[in-house]
């Protein structure tokens, strides 16, 4: 499905993210794995692409930094001689009632949430225009939906981001290349498991399928939106929540 092509995928050391870099691998595809810090866990996802017989190369970057970013990018395509699909997966959060959140608590978010899927979108967007092809994949969340108590930061980032999809589709839809988001709701990972003054019980009773996500429910449509079945498909917004927020 995605033989010959070549992933970008952010924050892709775990969770979300590995779990899209490793099914776009085993569809065909060499992966340019980004990560922060957590090196051990980049290690473990390359290898588990490479079992996939995929080419897998990573880069530790943080995507807020709009240098280094700009260099990853450069660095990236050097590497593989383009970049075919961009995954925006790189986020974290700040759970907190607004009155306990600090001002450098809102900038982190939002500066990797948002501006980190804005610098990569940036960098990349002349070899998009070029190719007159590609799919940039932007994970959002339902929060950027409906927002949600103790996440406004979180919420806010995401909807940021929902808004973004929307201009890059339209920007680079009469290129060929493809722009969506994909929101989703109560998936097990390490940032849901976190969760604060009993949110997951709560989300999990108001979910109608009665259950949280998995990862692969998230990357197996990520891996849809970068192929060629889904080239007439752009500017959209899917959750995957289980019917949470319909």
């Amino acid at each position: 499905m995605l033989k010959g092509k070549v992933a970008l995928v952010t924050g892709a050391s775990r969770g979300i993210g590995a779990e899209i870099a490793v099914e776009m691998a085993r569809n065909g595809a060499a992966i340019a794995l980004n990560y922060y810090r957590d090196e051990e866990n980049a290690f473990i996802t390359q290898k588990r692409i490479i079992e996939e017989g995929a080419d897998c190369k990573i880069y530790e970057c943080d995507v807020s930094d709009f240098a280094k970013s700009s260099q990853m990018a450069i660095d990236a395509q050097k590497d593989y001689g383009r970049i075919d699909i961009l995954v925006n997966n790189a986020g974290i959060a700040r759970d907190n009632p607004v009155l306990r959140i600090s001002e450098q608590d809102y900038d982190d978010v939002l500066d990797v949430n948002l501006k980190g899927a804005f610098n990569m979108i940036k960098h990349l967007y002349p070899s998009f225009m070029k190719n007159r092809s590609g799919a940039i994949i932007n994970i959002a969340s339902v929060c950027g939906l409906r927002g949600w108590e103790w996440q406004s930061t979180y919420a806010a980032s995401k909807g940021g981001l929902i808004a973004l999809t929307k201009s890059i589709a339209k920007e680079l839809g009469g290129r060929g290349v493809t722009c969506n988001a994909i929101a989703p709701g109560l998936i097990e990972t390490d940032m849901t498991a976190k969760l604060k003054g009993g949110q997951r019980e709560r989300l999990v009773a108001s979910i109608p399928m009665k259950r949280p996500g998995q990862a692969g429910d998230v990357s197996k449509l990520a891996a849809f939106l970068a192929s060629s079945g889904a080239s007439y498909i752009t500017g959209e917004v899917i959750k995957v929540d289980g019917g949470l927020c319909i």
